[in-house]
């Protein structure tokens, strides 16, 4: 790409170099790439581990497991949260097997070595049989970096990490007004997939997918380029604001006809007529953002007060590096995480969550998948292709992954050429390469 470019619809200020790097397929395929990410990348950044209102009680826990190391993190009784390897001190058994739980005791099942929630060893069979006498109250497992932002829990491999707000920078402060904390984890599925976990990171780092893989959403969501604003920050991390209710400037039908489907029902619903909007359809999006002022409230959406004019209708599609995305609005936050297989670099688990605001009196939401219960979902795990959908637009997403990890194996594959609208994906891989080759 155009290393030279100054392209004006990113951001100002958030518009970074890159290098220009060519992007091979080496990084897809191989398992020295691989091997290169589990020593320098994984244990280096801060992971996404749960829910905090998982973790109600003392004892309380949830897993998470990352390639082939496994994570656990536990309610403490002064209410802060702890992280440790999930790997029993004594012959290196997985102490938890579970995706949550909670108990007085971790329990190893091989020996019944049992500890506290703070990971003290309190119980082992035959304390005195040890060289160096008995182990309980001496042995602990083995700590790492745990932290919340909003209702989510974070843990770190690398005990000299930055503080997990400031590595998450500056996306916690541009979030901060959807009010984040009580929502409800609705929709929790994962899937095995057959295409390394960067095919999809890239799929997230742009837009120019869209009118391709994801039409239908041309209705309602604005994806022209023109309206569509991309940030990359110092931290990795970058952002996409795309203008919600209001259909595509790539097609001018959709802007001088009718106020299309569904985006006229979505307006109707606020109690906006679209029939007034044929032939300028793009104004609808500001008659909704007034109706939402002034019915939210009054619906149960307590928080739509602190939300800009822009986060009440629009899409903000916020992806951590290197692994996690989450999408934004106004009554949805979106989940989708791709990690790593813990041995086959061609493969990768995909993990797509949906978390809605407590409504009062609401019983149901829409989802990605249709309606769900407003309550707490526990994780369901597939594979993918086998009919059980992760949600339309990530079908879709999940749809090209395998036949790109298949075209990234031909002999025919230079490199990627990519648009300046893909910028994000180019400066993604230049901090990746600089991770997996200790260069940060």
């Amino acid at each position: 790409m155009n290393v030279q470019s100054n392209v004006s619809r990113y951001s100002e200020g958030f518009d970074l170099p890159v290098r220009g790097d060519t992007i091979t397929a080496d990084r897809y395929i191989s398992r020295e790439y691989m091997e290169l990410e589990n020593k320098n990348l994984w244990p280096r950044v801060w992971h996404l581990g749960g829910m905090v209102a998982e973790l109600e009680e003392e004892g309380d826990f949830v897993r998470h497991n990352i390639g082939k190391e496994s994570v656990i993190m536990v309610r403490q009784a002064d209410g802060s949260i702890k992280a440790f390897y999930n790997t029993c001190p004594h012959r290196g058994n997985r102490l938890i097997l579970g995706d949550v739980g909670g108990g007085e005791r971790i329990t190893c099942g091989y020996h019944n070595w049992q500890f506290s929630p703070d990971g003290v060893l309190v119980k082992a069979q035959d304390p005195d049989d040890f060289p160096g006498g008995d182990p309980c109250g001496k042995v602990k497992l083995s700590e790492i970096l745990c932290d919340t932002w909003g209702p989510f829990v974070f843990y770190c491999m690398d005990l000299d990490a930055k503080p997990l707000l400031e590595w998450l920078s500056p996306l916690p402060e541009r979030l901060k007004g959807y009010g984040l904390g009580n929502w409800v984890r609705v929709m929790n599925l994962s899937a095995d997939a057959n295409f390394n976990w960067k095919i999809i990171r890239d799929n997230f780092n742009e837009s120019y997918h869209l009118p391709t893989i994801h039409p239908e959403l041309a209705t309602f969501i604005n994806d022209g380029l023109p309206d569509t604003l991309f940030e990359m920050y110092e931290t990795g991390h970058n952002s996409m604001w795309m203008k919600g209710h209001q259909a595509t400037t790539r097609n001018e039908a959709l802007q001088t006809g009718e106020v299309p489907s569904p985006l006229d029902d979505i307006a109707r619903a606020w109690g906006v007529d679209p029939a007034p909007f044929k032939g300028h359809t793009g104004d609808i999006r500001q008659a909704i953002i007034e109706a939402k002022r002034r019915l939210g409230p009054g619906r149960g959406y307590k928080n739509y007060v602190d939300m800009s004019d822009q986060q009440l209708v629009d899409y903000f599609h916020c992806t951590f590096f290197p692994n996690l995305t989450l999408t934004m609005s106004p009554e949805q936050c979106q989940i989708l995480r791709t990690e790593p297989h813990p041995t086959d670099p061609e493969k990768c688990v995909f993990q797509h969550w949906i978390l809605v605001p407590p409504v009062e009196g609401m019983k149901e939401v829409d989802s990605p998948i249709g309606k769900l219960p407003l309550a707490w979902a526990e994780n369901r795990h597939s594979v993918y292709g086998d009919g059980q959908s992760l949600g339309f637009v990530a079908d879709q997403d999940l749809s090209i992954g395998t036949s790109q990890q298949q075209g990234l194996n031909s002999r025919g594959f230079k490199g990627c050429m990519l648009t300046y609208q893909e910028k994000r994906i180019q400066r993604f891989h230049e901090l990746l390469d600089d991770y997996v080759h200790g260069i940060v």
